[in-house]
């Protein structure tokens, strides 16, 4: 990210689509074509990993690292691809069209997964090449269909809970379970293969257009996942493979008792003495799927708050030493360059810094916590940045620019907006102020949320941080990112020299 150069954070399920949620159709493309013709380099995403309902569909709380979500797959690439027939797609349920209803499209997208798998003994030419990206995806793509399989038939128990054969993974039991499920298994690699021959296609066509994905990667795991399920060993577990001790961080000015995230903590002496295999299979994935990936929480590297499993809060908890610089020593022996943005919001020491500076990687910046402090020195004003950051109007996790001005913001922090923008502001066009201010800063990377280039309120925002409900869901209105949204903002990327 040495280029001056911008982008838009969109999520996949947020794209246009007829079909539910946001896919890898013909949306897809389209918002690649205005993000060309907006003179963008950058699309941001988050997470592409499998969802769950039990923890509301966040893409941040996943059964996988490495598997990807098929409620991403197009149906009308389906038809395309000769998997589907035009009238199998018919007749759609009454989807809203600006949000995302999950539990119809689970089921509708479900009828259509058996239709094309059905297909798969059809098509002799496409099962040898399925049979090949199963052995080439072997090193997880096993495991997860298997980890699938099994919570499918123990009603999604979480792993912990299944009979000890399956639970502590006794060869014989699961070849014979393999035996015993094979189409099943087969089903779950089958939407694998959908999904990247659908994501290479479109990740082509941004290449051929100019435009790098940016992928977000959470530093931790759930517990319940294959990952932990196949690779127990890599984390603080006890003898009966329940945590030991759970991620988190501690009690600040934000919350009194801290945060108890639940996700096992790594056993990262275990990780170095494999060479930390797992997390450089886990990056080497990622960085097939995508160009540049966010890590969240970057500063559990250097240290990280470790909880008693047994603690109800975070108060409970202390810091304990991460890998830090000899981890990414590692990393750096393994790629010719790491693409790797850092997440270090929030409070920040600075043996986090030294490692950020020391491998040459990106922090971020956010406007929006710009206007609450000393206008002379705050750090997440632009005239503080340095080149080598990406900079935000706001996050996924934060209200939209026009949603934190109308509902969040303090008398004070309008008062130093106003003041730092010079004078009296247009309120209805406050989002281009701020987009304008970010754009003509001298950090190398500047994404702005597809929200805040629409100047949509806080009904758009995509996630509220500590709540389970109405996250997740928010889609592009139709024809949103329409000419006249493309041309002032291609306007204002040529001006500021990101074109």
């Amino acid at each position: 990210m040495e280029k001056r150069a911008g982008g838009i954070l969109l999520h996949v399920t947020s794209l246009e689509s007829d079909y539910g949620i946001g896919d890898l159709g013909p949306g897809a493309y389209r918002f690649v074509d205005f993000l060309a013709e907006s003179g963008q380099a950058y699309w941001q995403i988050l997470p592409l990993s499998p969802t769950d309902p039990a923890f509301g569909n966040s893409p941040y709380n996943s059964i996988s690292a490495f598997a990807c979500s098929p409620l991403l797959i197009s149906p009308e690439k389906m038809v395309e691809g000769g998997w589907l027939a035009e009238g199998d797609v018919h007749p759609l349920p009454d989807f809203p069209r600006e949000s995302v209803d999950y539990p119809v499209v689970m089921e509708y997208k479900r009828k259509l997964f058996d239709k094309a798998y059905e297909r798969l003994s059809q098509r002799p030419d496409k099962k040898s090449e399925f049979l090949e990206f199963c052995n080439k995806q072997n090193s997880w793509l096993d495991d997860f269909a298997l980890f699938v399989a099994l919570k499918n038939v123990y009603a999604q128990q979480s792993w912990d809970s299944w009979p000890p054969e399956f639970r502590d993974r006794n060869p014989d039991a699961l070849t014979d379970f393999k035996r015993k499920n094979q189409i099943a298994i087969e089903k779950i690699k089958f939407l694998q293969y959908l999904f990247y021959c659908q994501w290479f296609a479109l990740r082509a066509y941004c290449r051929a257009k100019g435009v790098n994905i940016i992928g977000d990667m959470p530093i931790y795991v759930n517990f319940d996942s294959a990952d932990v399920w196949t690779h127990p060993g890599l984390f603080k577990l006890k003898k009966n493979k329940k945590p030991e001790f759970v991620a988190g961080v501690p009690p600040d000015h934000f919350s009194r008792t801290g945060q108890r995230w639940g996700n096992p903590v790594y056993d990262w002496n275990a990780l170095k003495k494999s060479g930390y295999r797992w997390w450089i299979e886990r990056v080497r994935h990622k960085l097939k799927l995508l160009d540049w990936i966010r890590i969240d929480h970057f500063r559990g590297f250097i240290a990280y708050w470790e909880i008693p499993e047994k603690g109800k809060t975070a108060q409970t908890g202390r810091w304990v030493k991460g890998p830090g610089s000899d981890f990414f020593g590692v990393l750096t022996q393994s790629f010719s360059n790491l693409p790797i943005i850092a997440e270090d919001l929030g409070v920040i020491t600075p043996d986090v810094t030294e490692v950020m500076d020391r491998f040459g990687l990106p922090g971020m910046r956010v406007l929006l916590f710009a206007f609450n402090g000393d206008m002379a020195t705050h750090p997440y004003l632009p005239e503080q940045y340095i080149s080598n950051c990406v900079a935000y109007t706001g996050t996924h996790d934060n209200n939209t620019v026009q949603g934190w001005f109308q509902t969040e913001a303090t008398v004070k922090e309008k008062q130093n907006l106003t003041e730092y923008l010079g004078g009296d502001i247009n309120t209805s066009d406050i989002h281009w102020a701020l987009i304008r201010v970010l754009i003509g800063s001298k950090a190398n990377t500047v994404i702005i949320p597809a929200q805040d280039i629409l100047g949509l309120g806080a009904d758009a925002r995509m996630n509220t941080p500590a709540t389970v409900e109405h996250n997740w869901q928010w889609r592009l209105p139709e024809t949103a990112l329409n000419k006249s949204i493309s041309q002032r903002l291609g306007e204002f990327t040529r001006a500021s020299g990101r074109a």
